[in-house]
């Protein structure tokens, strides 16, 4: 049932809109009668948010706890410089009541999590899935299903993308794509990686996209399909996806009925447990063998191009990187104290724990990285 009817700014508002068939007078009130919760307002979610408040979607939810960053502005351009510090969700409210203030907007300060995930999902039509993590991704498929609620997946890496559409009643779900996560560490995130910053526009505008034929009930939706976005070359792939009958939480018996320990699920709560983590020291530390002339090896294991940003070469690193590791272990000296760094100490924990199953018990991660050399002793190197 559609709510109520449209004012003269309204229809003056989505004149554009409303001259398309697929819409109308009709689906205009669907989409004013219409809510949409979208998980995080950062680089998915800025696009998705703004275009389905311009599209007149009438209640839109926001979550998220982070505050904003300058290095989000690049891709997340719900916020601006001046938004610098502030939670997200005060200057994405800002941004999007500007925008369209008949817009009602329903802000969630905090982490989706077990806990919350299926009251903050009561009410709500429909689900655009802006996270960047695994753990909340599973979350989000599993709750979204349990509760009943469609949600439009999108995920971005580099100059990659996907995009879909899951929890339609008899299509498939993320789980029947990923039926298991990935080992902790081995996908890196946007900050390790990197992110083209208008890739996550063009993916969260498809979110939205997909978020506005769900709601209007009109075209081929990618349910059932994975959209593959090559940014760096523009090409476009789909492959199919099929429901797994075995499926945990969408299959014929499932198994999943509540919610579970996503961060555990994923293996990142067992990385993070006491004596899980590898051999570390800190920056303080390497400054000091530095300045007192000791013998060690500085190994810097990230990508060609990350060594034009900033690096520690003037503290003796050396560039192999993480990928090149196993074929340039003759490089290294057993019989010498091993460092290993990277922007922020993850891809360089790999590494350790790596060059530890080859035999090198020397080999020890630069806790945080440059990033935390960056805050603890040299606070003029520009980090990224």
């Amino acid at each position: 049932m559609t709510g109520p009817g449209l004012t003269d700014s309204e229809i003056r508002r989505y004149s554009r809109q409303l001259s398309l068939t697929e819409v109308g007078i009709e689906g205009q009130r669907r989409l004013k009668d219409a809510s949409v919760l979208l998980i995080g307002v950062g680089g998915l979610g800025s696009p998705a948010a703004l275009y389905l408040a311009a599209a007149g979607v009438g209640r839109l939810g926001l979550v998220d706890h982070d505050a904003v960053d300058l290095t989000n502005l690049h891709r997340q351009l719900l916020h601006d410089t001046p938004s610098v510090g502030r939670p997200k969700l005060e200057s994405a409210r800002a941004r999007i009541e500007a925008l369209n203030p008949e817009v009602e907007v329903v802000a969630y300060e905090t982490r989706f999590e077990s806990s919350n995930a299926l009251d903050i999902l009561h009410g709500w039509d429909l689900v655009v899935d802006g996270s960047d993590n695994f753990p909340t991704r599973y979350l989000v498929n599993d709750a979204c299903l349990l509760a009943g609620v469609p949600f439009v997946y999108g995920a971005v890496l580099r100059f990659e993308g996907q995009a879909s559409v899951f929890g339609v009643r008899g299509e498939p779900c993320y789980r029947c794509l990923f039926p298991e996560p990935p080992p902790p560490g081995l996908v890196p995130n946007c900050a390790e990686a990197g992110v083209l910053g208008v890739l996550p526009g063009l993916v969260g505008s498809i979110q939205g996209t997909e978020a506005i034929k769900l709601i209007l009930e009109e075209g081929d939706t990618l349910a059932g399909r994975l959209l593959l976005i090559d940014a760096l070359r523009m090409e476009f792939r789909e492959l199919s996806i099929r429901r797994d009958p075995t499926c945990p939480v969408c299959g014929d018996e499932p198994s999943v009925t509540e919610l579970i320990d996503y961060e555990l699920f994923c293996g990142e709560a067992a990385a993070d447990e006491p004596g899980a983590s590898c051999p570390e020291i800190e920056v303080t530390e390497l400054r000091r063998r530095f300045d007192e002339g000791e013998a060690y090896q500085l190994l810097d294991v990230r990508e060609e191009y990350e060594l034009g940003i900033c690096s520690l070469e003037s503290v003796g690193a050396r560039h192999i990187p993480l990928a090149a590791l196993p074929l340039r272990l003759d490089e290294l000296r057993v019989d010498e104290p091993l460092i290993l760094m990277c922007r922020s100490g993850i891809r360089s924990a790999q590494a350790v724990a790596y060059l530890r199953t080859m035999g090198f018990e020397n080999a020890v991660n630069l806790a945080g990285g440059l990033l935390a050399w960056a805050e603890r002793v040299d606070p003029d190197m520009p980090t990224y």
